[in-house]
Parts: structure tokens; sequence; C-alpha cells
């Protein structure tokens, strides 16, 4: 299962990532920009943003040896995960997984089948870092960006030159590897990067034997170079091929296991995509007024099979064109910009029934949305404000906005709030169903439709520690759910008429405990009802805490991670009737311990242990998730 992987794995010892040295520079370096937060091609400063934002930097990740990045969002506020093989979801503030717009350095990753991206695909590469931000971004980025919008990016050959790998193996089976290049000059820059990940895994079934492996790999590139004078081309790609087991559920109703996991011989997934992106950007009037073209693609294959051959498949593909023209009306006191955006997008789908039952003709979507942006920030201000209208062809016209200001209420104390619309339109599968005929779509559905507003402080004491408190209350209007009618009980999805309801609390903290030590820790607490009851995979308490420590003179590091997800309903299928009946997974605590030593100025050593503890716990029900594991390896920088 490993073949590629152990083939590649000598290429990649003997080139990896320098830990930086860390200082109060390097903080504020890690926080000062960001790419995704306006629709301008130009960065906003983290403290010119007046909403709720995360950054995790590539120090951050490098310093908690990540590789799967849906590990590391369980650091973030108001972020809750919950994974399986094959499928890993993200939710923010309590909306649903594909209510999260996910970026891979500027291309919108979801499958278009289910309307949301498998983050449990996406690696960590090296020198890549990640921007959180909560809250709807639909007037940014139309549907999806309900919850927010999480951006992750690789590094350029410009933030970081050189030629870097990795090399790690360890318990399960797991052999993983990284390698980076890459090169600057004075009008260009470019990156080559690949990652891969694999193991032999470890069975997830209560009381199985099987284990339940997978294999990844990931090839990326990204560039730029300038032609002339305020003239910029950017091309950015990426290849990633998945595969791996999984077990289904036991559909017999007369067995004593009907609706748990059980061990299932055979069962696998493959899954590949290409994604790329090409840009022209073009500057005038001494670069204050700027012009972004862009066109991007998304291509996804996925394929299940069984113990006689492949059982279900799909394949989507979205294309996408932008324009955005951005202009600069103020100088440093007082800066102002106006922005205009244009998008123009297609998503297409179609079944890959192997046994002929279901239509595998292509079904197609088209939105057109323009974008209108104002943004303002001075010493003691920010305000920003947009507004969108998407012009649809399956569903009504729609428009939305978002208005966000901070003020600085004293040296040390920001007030900020934000009050949002957003819409999320129906996935191809919950329009058109499932191949196998248990999951019947509704062509009739509404988009869905949320408005929400948030209220925050962030204050800083003494440069040594600084905390961040948000309230947000939202509404959900039309949401998406599955009925069950009588008397046949096939599942189709339908408009919910009551509201659903998010509330609750995000804090977080980074304090610096003496020259060598740091402490981050976040916490979010959350309500979240559907027609008044709990909704599933979403805990009511969340927690973590990152405590750091460098050795002085670069000479090493150890990190301490404590994750806490806290006990959250779930759905069971254990009625004979597959109506589903609520059952309750209890909470978890996660420690991970990651460290690192200097070997030579070029090569450094490293380990970490993942659930230190041994805990037994399930994500999703019946579904048993790792126990300890152990993992070593050398990293090399040139």
């Amino acid at each position: 299962m490993r073949s590629y992987v152990l083939g590649a794995s000598a290429i990649a010892l003997g080139v990896p990532l320098p830990l930086m040295a860390h200082s109060a520079e390097a903080d504020d370096a890690a926080r000062a920009i960001l790419v995704n937060a306006s629709r301008s091609s130009e960065p906003l400063a983290t403290e010119d943003y007046p909403g709720s934002v995360s950054v995790i930097s590539s120090e951050d990740i490098a310093l908690r040896q990540v590789r799967d990045v849906a590990d590391v969002l369980r650091d973030v506020p108001g972020v809750a995960v919950s994974g399986v093989a094959g499928q890993t979801q993200l939710r923010l503030r309590g909306s649903e997984a594909n209510h999260v717009l996910v970026l891979v350095d500027g291309i919108e990753v979801s499958d278009p089948f289910a309307g949301e991206f498998e983050i449990g695909s996406l690696q960590a590469e090296i020198g890549s870092s990640i921007e959180v931000l909560r809250g709807p971004q639909s007037a940014l980025y139309g549907s999806d960006a309900i919850g927010g919008v999480i951006a992750y990016c690789s590094a350029s050959g410009r933030e970081a030159p050189g030629v870097s790998a990795r090399l790690e193996a360890g318990s399960f089976g797991t052999v993983n590897a990284a390698a980076r290049a890459g090169f600057a000059g004075g009008a260009h820059e470019f990156a080559l990067g690949a990652t891969l990940v694999s193991t032999d895994g470890v069975p997830n079934a209560r009381g199985g034997t099987r284990d339940i492996g997978r294999d990844g790999l990931t090839l990326s590139a990204r560039g730029s170079v300038d032609p002339a004078a305020g003239v910029r081309l950017r091309f950015a790609g990426r290849y990633v091929r998945s595969e791996g087991q999984f077990n289904d559920q036991d559909f017999d109703s007369s067995s004593p296991t009907f609706g748990y996991v059980i061990d299932s011989p055979d069962t696998r997934f493959e899954q590949d995509a290409i994604y790329a992106l090409a840009g022209l950007n073009v500057a005038a009037l001494d670069g204050r007024w700027t012009h972004d073209f862009s066109g991007q693609l998304a291509d996804i294959r996925r394929d299940s099979f069984g113990p006689f051959g492949r059982s279900f498949g799909h394949e989507g593909q979205r294309l996408k064109a932008s324009y955005v023209s951005s202009y600069e009306l103020g100088g440093p006191a007082f800066a102002r910009s106006l922005t205009f955006a244009a998008d123009v997008e297609r998503e297409s789908f179609r079944n890959t029934d192997p046994f002929g039952f279901a239509f595998t003709g292509w079904r197609s979507a088209r939105n057109v949305g323009l974008v209108g942006e104002y943004r303002a920030a001075s010493e003691l201000f920010d305000f920003s404000a947009a507004i969108r209208h998407d012009l649809n062809n399956r569903f009504a016209d729609a428009t939305t906005f978002r208005v966000a200001g901070a003020i600085q209420a004293a040296p040390a104390t920001r007030i900020r709030a934000a009050y949002g619309t957003g819409i999320k339109n129906p996935g191809f599968y919950e329009l058109y169903g499932y191949v196998d005929g248990r999951f019947i779509g509704n062509a009739d559905l509404k988009p869905e439709k949320s408005t929400g507003w948030e209220a925050g402080i962030d204050q800083s004491l003494g440069g040594a520690l600084r905390l961040s408190a948000t309230w947000f209350d939202s509404e959900l209007e039309h949401e998406i759910f599955t009925d069950y009618p009588a008397p046949d009980y096939l599942a189709s999805p339908a408009n919910r008429e009551a509201m659903s309801k998010q509330k609750g609390v995000e804090l977080s903290a980074h304090a610096r405990i003496g020259p060598q030590v740091t402490l981050d820790a976040a916490y979010s607490w959350l309500d979240a009802e559907e027609d008044g009851i709990e909704e599933v995979r979403r805990p009511g308490n969340i927690a973590s805490a990152v405590l750091t420590w460098r050795a002085p003179g670069d000479a090493g590091s150890a990190t301490l991670i404590v994750r806490h997800n806290g006990a959250t309903d779930d759905l069971a299928f254990t009625d004979p009737s597959y109506v589903p009946i609520t059952v309750r997974l209890h909470a978890y605590t996660l420690v991970n311990l990651a460290a690192e030593a200097r070997v030579t100025s070029r090569i450094r050593a490293f380990g970490r242990v993942e659930n230190l503890l041994d805990e037994t716990y399930e994500q999703v029900f019946s579904f048993v998730s790792p126990g300890r594991s152990v993992i070593a390896g050398l990293r090399v920088t040139l």
C-alpha cells in the first residue's frame, strides 16, 4: 500500500524546515498580513481587520509537527472537527460542514458533489500557514461561506527560499515525507512542493480487527513573474491523490450490530483532484489602482469499492473567472479603498454509477456574483462594508452584505463588532440524491440563508499577554435537513420551516512566560439548536492549550498540546426503519508532545507522541479513533 511513498522517501531524506528563531518580532510577523480577508488584491494587516480572525503561522505548524491540517484547526476558537476514514468535517460557529468555504492558495477546493471539502486530504506542507475568518463571509465569496472561510496558504519562493525536506516513521506502519524548493529573483519567484503520507492504520470498528490505512500524495507548484513595472503574472496548481480503506455500517436488520460500524473487507476509496489558478495583476496610478484577472479550476473524482468491485462514484468540476478592481483613496493616516469584483462560476457534476441504475449525465449550475467593498482605516478605528448580488440560473437571485467596525478604545484595548448575512445553495447530492436509492433528491429545495452578528474585545497587557473575547449570535432560515417519511422511510432532504439558531463565546489568549516559554490557549462555548433540538457533532465546550519551550540559541524546542472536545450528540441508524436516533458521544481530551533538537547546522532530529494518554474516543458514532502513536524523523535544510 505504500509503494509510491517508500519510493519517494529516499528523495525526501537529505533535504526540511528550519525552525525560526522565536522573538516578539516573529510573533508580530506571523500575525501581520491577511491575504483573504478582503477581495482587494492588496494584503490586509491584521490590526486593520475588524472581524474575528485567527492566523496559524508556519512556525506554529512546525513546532506542533502538524501533518493533517484538520488537527491544528482544533486550536482555533469556534472550530469543531469530526472525522472518520475518508471524511473529515469542519464546522464553524455551529454551522454545517458545507457552510465553510475552504481556499487553498486562493482556489475554491470544495467537491461540487457534497458542496464541502474533505479536509482530511489536506496535508501541511513545509512553510505553509492558515487563516481562519469566522462569521458570514458570503458578501465577499458568495455561497458556501455562511460559517466563515478557512484559507490555506503554501509558502512562496520569496517567503521561504532554498531547499528543505523531512522524513519520519513510527507507529501503525506510518511513513511520511515532504520536500520543498523555493527560488526567488528580482522579478520572479517559484516554489515546488511534494508531501506523502502513509499508514497501515488501526481498526476503527468497536471490537474490530481490520486495520484502516491510507495513502496520500500532494504535488504543488506556485510562482509569479513581473514582466514589466506594475504587471504581475501568477499561477498556482496542485494534484492530490488519496486512497484508503474504510468500514461500512451493518445494514442487516436481524444482526445484533445493526447500525454499528463493522469490519468490511475490501471496502476502500480512491480520490483524485486537480486544482489550478492563473492570474494577471496590473497596477496603475503609482499602484493606487489595481486590476486583477484570474481563472481557476477544480476537478475532483472519487470512487468507492467493495468486495465485488467499484460500488459508487462521482466526479465534479468547477470553473471560475474573476475580475477585481481596487482603488486606494487615502494616505497612511486615513487609508480608504473601494473594490469592485465580478465572479463567473460554473459547477458541473455527474454520478458514475457502475450498475447503470442512476442517471449518469452531467448536471450543472451557473452563478454570477457582483461585489462592492469599502474599507477605511486610521489609528483610532477600522471599518469595512461589503455587498454582493448573486444571479443564479437555478435559484432566485440573492443579495448578501457585511458591515464591521473596530475602535481603539485605549492604547491596548480594541472593541469590534460585525453584522452580516450569508447564503448556501443546495448541493448536487441534495438536489438529485445518491446512486443507491436510499437517499432521494429534492429538486425543489431553496437556498439556506443566515443572519448573524458578533461583538468582541481585544486586550494587550504589557506586551506579554494578549486576550480576545467574542460573543456571536446567528440564525439560519430554510435549513436543509434529512426527512424519513413513512411508509418507506427513504431519506430525502427538505427545508425546515423553523429557525436554526447558534450563539456562543470564543476566548483566546497568548502569553509569554519568560524568554523561552509561550502559552496559547483557546476556549469555545456553543449553543446550536435546530428546531429547538441540539444539533449533532457540535460540542458545547471545546478548549485547547499549547505550551512551547524553545532552547536558547535555537538549539531545540518542546511543545505540549492539550485539546479537549466536550460531549456532543450524534445520529445512530440502529432502528430497522432507518430513521436515526440521537446518541450522546462522550467528551475526550487528547494530549500530544512534540520535540526537536539541532544535530548540525542543517539537520534536526524530531519526534512526537500523539494521544499520549491513549484516550479511547469516538468523533462519530461507533467509529473508534486511533490510540497512542510515536513518530520520529529528521529534517534537513540546504
